[in-house]
């Protein structure tokens, strides 16, 4: 289903304000918001199945896509938002146990581990 979120002529909010039965074609007419998964983008619908077919498993996530850790958590963070959710709060030493743990799993190398710990310490957490 691909329902269109912004008005082609001025990019406005779009609204569904009627909805009909495809079998009795009853006709319901009102003001009906989309939910947050059908005002996502095929981009991120996308990428929601891949992350839910892997169960959650970002390194799968990676495999399946041919994308780094950094660019799946950076899709992850963006679909958080765009689901209008927020992200739980994760501290900075969290953040780097998570990278060692990587380092030590040999999932990444010393030269990847550094840059994502620099990237860390350029967040404002």
């Amino acid at each position: 289903m691909n329902i269109p979120t912004k008005c082609p002529a001025c990019d406005g909010d779009v609204i569904i304000t009627e909805m009909a039965c495809a079998k009795c074609k009853t006709s319901i007419k009102g003001s009906f918001e989309l939910n947050e998964l059908a005002a996502l983008s095929e981009d991120d619908l996308a990428f929601l199945k891949v992350f839910i077919s892997a169960r959650g498993s970002i390194k799968e996530v990676e495999k399946n896509l041919g994308i780094s850790y950094p660019t799946v958590r950076a899709k992850l963070d963006a679909l958080i938002k765009a689901m209008g959710l927020s992200a739980p709060a994760e501290g900075r030493g969290q953040r780097k146990a998570e990278i060692i743990g990587r380092l030590e799993r040999g999932e990444i190398d010393a030269q990847a581990a550094l840059k994502l710990l620099k990237e860390l310490e350029g967040e404002n957490i």
